[in-house]
């Protein structure tokens, strides 16, 4: 791991506040996903602040729960009365919620961020810096048969190994009870079991130094003992029949998990590599890297073979079981659908409630996979009891911690797929639907909309929907991102040249046919299938005004959009038993999109002796239409509010005197 210190940027930092210098540090820690993974890890620094009545007061800026050290900001640290928080240390019981309680009045600021669990500790440790990080090398060597002998032989007395207690009140009284009488200075970290590690000095530099060089000792000792033969890798290419069961996994589990979620499977070498081992079903159930991350993926993962689901109904008995076991008057039992999954021989499965959740358990288990790979190098993996796992899934604190970052809208754990995405309506229906908490599947034909378009919300994916074989890779990568499909939005099209029908062009005609009416038939045919396991599926097809007021020289757009209009009607028809939803929305003068060029404006604004800006609002409203607003008739159709209306043909035109 390499030391990313640079003397001249931390002495600037450092003069610009008294944070600076902390706020550097924690971010430099943060930066290393195999020391701090989605928000794991704490630091501090004491100083002083002035008070109300003018006094300076010594207080403890420690990082505020629920703030990313790869990100946090001087707003990220509260400040808390530090003399209040040793007194805190010396009670002899604090129940969590007192705790908690304690740490929001002895903040200097109420409206501050709430001060991390571990603040007491952090208090208690008499250095200025403290540095606390789940570093994955050391809890790799802690989860493993002999780890606390062989973490003696890394560091001899330079470390103080503490067996695991859970975070808070109990860890800064076991901390303060096994330091007693210690001299501070004869080492130079504290190791918690299964747990992580805490550097302390009153140099930031060197707090920091301390940590990286002893995290780096930890990974020579597994470089050297276990090697990268411990990591196995293959290959395996997700097929048609894996994403039609991928989406019925999908169904089965959002209906243990009251909704809709999101699954992913990983088929790379390494998640590929893992599942080919002869024991990975009994890996993934010895438990997580970290107990914290339990809150994230539970304390086990599930067993898929051949037949998904009737590996989701052992791990829903087997997590009831688990619950049972353990469980006090005061728990209430969670979902019973697993985060992480080994679909043996094929690689892992995700599940989750949106992207970001889904992004974070997928970093989580792949962090996850090394470790136990490595663990088993050393003699075999072995976390804590699942009693302690269960204790820290149902802490109050982290599941309070889990709520607090959860925003529902509309669309959470639903996908959509979406044609003609790179620009105009398509690319507005994006902004629309993930806006509402969506994952989308984008597709287009456009080179390098994929750059500009990726994000964890939203796949992007070139794909020529007029070729069927496009279609169906397009369609199994997707299912394979996501897990399914619960809206489409047939969108892409084209205005063919204008030609009067004398004059028209068979390649004129069939350029519009192709992609105005046969693609959508062939994108829906193949789409059918997942939204059947979808969850409120619905269909909104883009048509036209044209098929209600066509207009001269467009009989190829006009015809290719009547079609269309007359398959959607069929659609809905047909796909009603099956509870799928299917509507057409009609579009007018959307001039927003790449049809409508300022040349072409000009033009038809000159035909009609009118200016540019009173040709886009000639309709009964006096309003010009933008995708935007198309967009969003789109994602209505596609919600719950129009959970009824199916065969509908809806006008997105601000009135148009022929239509009505």
């Amino acid at each position: 791991m390499r030391n990313r210190w640079n003397n001249d940027k931390a002495k600037k930092l450092a003069a610009e506040s008294e944070l600076g210098l902390r706020v550097y540090s924690s971010n430099l820690l943060g930066e290393e996903v195999n020391l701090v993974l989605h928000g794991g890890g704490n630091t501090s620094v004491k100083g002083s602040m002035v008070n109300v009545f003018g006094e300076q007061e010594a207080v403890l800026f420690v990082k505020g729960s629920g703030w990313d050290l790869r990100t946090i900001e001087a707003s990220g640290f509260p400040a808390v009365k530090l003399d209040y928080l040793k007194q805190l240390g010396e009670l002899e019981t604090l129940s969590d919620g007192e705790m908690m309680r304690q740490l929001k009045l002895a903040q200097l600021d109420p409206g501050a961020p709430t001060p991390s669990v571990e603040a007491i500790l952090h208090a208690l440790i008499p250095y200025k810096y403290v540095d606390h990080s789940h570093a994955d090398a050391v809890v790799t060597i802690s989860n493993t048969r002999d780890g606390e002998t062989r973490l003696k032989n890394i560091y001899g007395g330079e470390v103080l190994i503490l067996p695991y207690i859970m975070p808070g009140f109990v860890l800064a009284r076991q901390v303060a009870e096994a330091t007693r009488g210690l001299d501070w200075s004869s080492f130079k970290a504290i190791l918690l079991m299964h747990h992580g590690i805490f550097t302390f000095n009153d140099d930031a530099r060197i707090s920091y130094d301390n940590m990286i060089e002893l995290v780096n000792r930890a990974e020579d000792s597994l470089r050297e003992n276990a090697g990268e033969k411990a990591i196995t890798f293959s290959n395996y290419e997700v097929n048609e029949e894996d994403a039609l069961q991928l989406s019925a996994l999908r169904k089965a589990a959002g209906n243990l998990f009251d909704g809709p979620l999101l699954v992913s499977a990983d088929c790379s070498a390494k998640a590929a590599g893992f599942a080919s081992l002869p024991g990975c079903g009994e890996l993934v159930k010895r438990g997580p890297l970290t107990p914290d991350h339990t809150i994230h993926t539970k304390a086990f993962g599930a067993v898929l073979n051949d037949f998904p689901l009737a590996g989701l109904r052992e791990f829903k008995q087997a997590y009831i079981d688990y619950y049972e076991e353990h469980a006090g008057p005061e728990n209430t039992c969670l979902d019973p659908v697993p985060r992480y999954a080994v679909w043996v021989n094929r690689g892992m499965v995700y599940l989750a409630g949106n992207a970001e959740r889904l992004n974070i358990v997928r970093n989580i288990t792949r962090h996850t996979l090394k470790a136990i790979q490595l663990g088993e190098a050393l003699g075999g993996w072995e976390t804590l009891p699942r009693k302690d796992l269960f204790d820290v899934e149902y802490w109050e604190l982290e599941q309070a911690k889990l709520k607090s970052n959860v925003t529902k809208t509309e669309f959470d754990g639903k996908i959509a797929l979406i044609t003609g995405a790179a620009s105009g309506i398509g690319k507005a229906c994006v902004a629309e639907f993930v806006g509402k908490g969506a994952t989308v599947i984008a597709l287009d034909i456009a080179a390098g909309f994929e750059k500009e378009m990726f994000s964890a919300s939203v796949l992007p994916i070139r794909c020529d929907i007029t070729d069927n074989d496009a279609i169906e890779g397009a369609l199994i990568r997707g299912i394979n991102a996501f897990g399914g499909i619960d809206m489409l939005v047939s969108n892409a099209g084209v205005f063919a040249e204008s030609q009067s029908i004398d004059s028209m062009q068979d390649k004129n005609w069939d350029q519009s046919m192709a992609l105005n009416l046969n693609s959508h038939m062939k994108v829906l045919r193949a789409c059918v299938r997942y939204l059947k396991n979808g969850f409120d599926p619905s269909v909104v097809i883009v048509a036209s005004k044209n098929v209600l007021a066509p207009g001269p020289g467009a009989a190829a757009y006009s015809a290719a959009k009547a079609g269309l209009t007359q398959l959607a009607r069929v659609a809905a028809l047909e796909l009603g038993e099956s509870g799928i939803r299917v509507n057409t929305v009609h579009p007018n003068a959307v001039y927003d999109t790449a049809i409508w060029t300022d040349e072409v404006l000009a033009k038809r604004a000159e035909h009609y002796g009118l200016s540019v800006e009173e040709y886009k609002s000639k309709n009964v409203l006096k309003k010009e239409v933008t995708s935007s607003d198309v967009a969003t008739v789109i994602t209505l159709l596609a919600a719950n509010s129009f959970s009824c209306t199916t065969g509908a043909q809806i006008p997105v035109d601000a009135g148009n005197e022929r239509v009505i």
